[in-house]
């Protein structure tokens, strides 16, 4: 079975890659000049390669630990002990345990309780479908209160959403509350976070490797520009330097630019697909020569500070297998059609370090080794109050064309685990054979902790 992948990223070299080891011919397009998309990898001014934007692994993430055993990169997993704060009110206040959970200025004892209760009733709904009818201010507001979700919830909602979250679904937060308590255990429940060695290239390399040992082939610098579709059938795709035929095509690619390459398939079909929105990000890579916070992620909940949180990643990655370098990762989510977008990288840069000093006092530009802003306005799919029945589903209308996007992940938001996860599904699909296969009910690989509302 030949099969055609449009698109490089996570998702594509994933699907590729299962769908070879089980005997697929598998043919991977990516326009630009490498592979990854949102999990590639940026190389700083003194040469060392680190992830353009920040992903974590978790210590829950089964899949991708088993798919890291698989590959035989199971030794270059790294997990560390981490640390989450919150800056409210021009202070940093620690929240890792008990102590100072009961310490914590913006709520008194009730709100504590309160909040509390939240995240152990999350854990007792089992049918997700319930909570999409209900807006997530509603749920937290009965459950949290009003103290607890206008000085933590609100503020982290409207730096997540870019400013308004109206539409969205309980669901949003009941995932991220089901995956904090998945990834913590024992009597200390203390969070731990983890890395490849080499960041997600390492993951992406090893995957390549086993694709062309399986006599598949990698085609870079080669945008897709149309999906040949002949009655009603998928029989190839045309690149910017040939057209090629397969048994199979699969898009692993944003909804929007999917569209763009179907002009032959069903006008409501390609409305359907432009029907979805998606959050963009700038997020700006700060390296430094010493450490900033000592947090994984300190969320903010000041609405002056435009950035969503600053996330640490060298407090779980040894700083010595990034070059001896301090990482800091500053984002800034976008809601559709976003001025932030608009904003040049100078911008950027000068609103972002005028921020942190404001945040950190003490704070010295010359600790600065890089600063560079990375963006993308595709990167997380907006689910709205009751739309799950939108979903795009894995097999189109088109035969032998198949849709893998990251939109499809719901509840969960997307990450390494989920993405590897949704791909071997996929994989599945299509070696079986299946043209009856109705959208996969999804697993609940439900990603990121609620507190950390500012990861990718």
């Amino acid at each position: 079975m030949k099969v055609g992948i449009v698109g490089g990223g996570m998702m594509g070299v994933s699907l590729g890659y299962f769908l070879s080891q089980q005997g697929a011919e598998v043919e991977i397009f990516e326009a630009a000049s490498h592979l990854g998309g949102l999990a590639d990898s940026v190389v700083l001014s003194d040469g060392t390669s680190v992830d353009r934007f920040y992903h974590t692994i978790l210590s829950s993430d089964s899949h991708l630990r088993e798919l890291c055993a698989e590959l035989g990169i199971a030794d270059k997993l790294r997990f560390r002990e981490t640390r989450m704060g919150f800056f409210y009110r021009g202070q940093i206040h620690s929240m890792n345990n008990i102590v100072e959970f009961l310490r914590f200025p913006p709520l008194n004892w009730i709100d504590r309780f309160r909040l509390g209760l939240t995240v152990l009733y999350a854990q007792l709904v089992r049918d997700w479908h319930r909570l999409e009818g209900v807006s997530v201010e509603e749920w937290l507001l009965r459950l949290s209160g009003r103290r607890t979700f206008e000085n933590i919830w609100r503020p982290m909602l409207k730096a997540k959403f870019d400013g308004g979250f109206e539409r969205t679904p309980a669901t949003y937060i009941w995932s991220r509350l089901v995956r904090m308590k998945s990834t913590r255990s024992g009597a200390s429940q203390k969070e731990e976070a983890g890395h490849v060695i080499g960041g997600y290239a390492t993951l992406i390399d090893a995957m390549v490797d086993r694709i062309n040992a399986a006599g598949g082939s990698i085609h870079l610098c080669s945008p897709v520009q149309e999906i040949l579709i002949e009655q009603g059938r998928a029989r190839g795709l045309r690149s910017s330097h040939d057209e090629h035929v397969f048994d199979a095509v699969v898009a692993a690619l944003q909804a929007p630019v999917f569209r763009r390459m179907i002009p032959c398939a069903g006008e409501d079909y390609r409305d359907a697909i432009d029907s979805t929105e998606y959050l963009g990000v700038i997020c700006p890579l700060m390296v430094l020569d010493r450490p900033l916070t000592g947090f994984w992620t300190l969320n903010i909940t000041d609405d002056q500070i435009p950035f969503t949180g600053v996330i640490e990643t060298t407090t779980y990655i040894d700083p010595g297998f990034v070059g001896g370098h301090h990482l800091i990762y500053l984002p800034k989510y976008t809601a559709p059609g976003s001025a932030w977008q608009q904003m040049s990288d100078e911008q950027i840069t000068k609103t972002w370090l005028q921020n942190l000093q404001a945040m950190f006092p003490g704070f010295d530009q010359e600790w600065i080794h890089d600063f560079t802003v990375h963006r993308e306005r595709h990167v997380e799919p907006l689910h709205w109050l009751n739309s799950s029945s939108l979903i795009p589903e894995f097999i189109t209308p088109v035969d032998n064309l198949y849709l893998a996007t990251t939109a499809q992940i719901y509840p969960a938001l997307t990450n390494g685990e989920s993405v590897t996860r949704h791909a071997r599904q996929l994989a599945e699909i299509i070696l079986r054979g299946r043209p009856g296969a109705a959208n996969l009910s999804p697993d609940v690989v439900v990603s990121e902790s609620v507190v950390d509302t500012a990861r990718i």
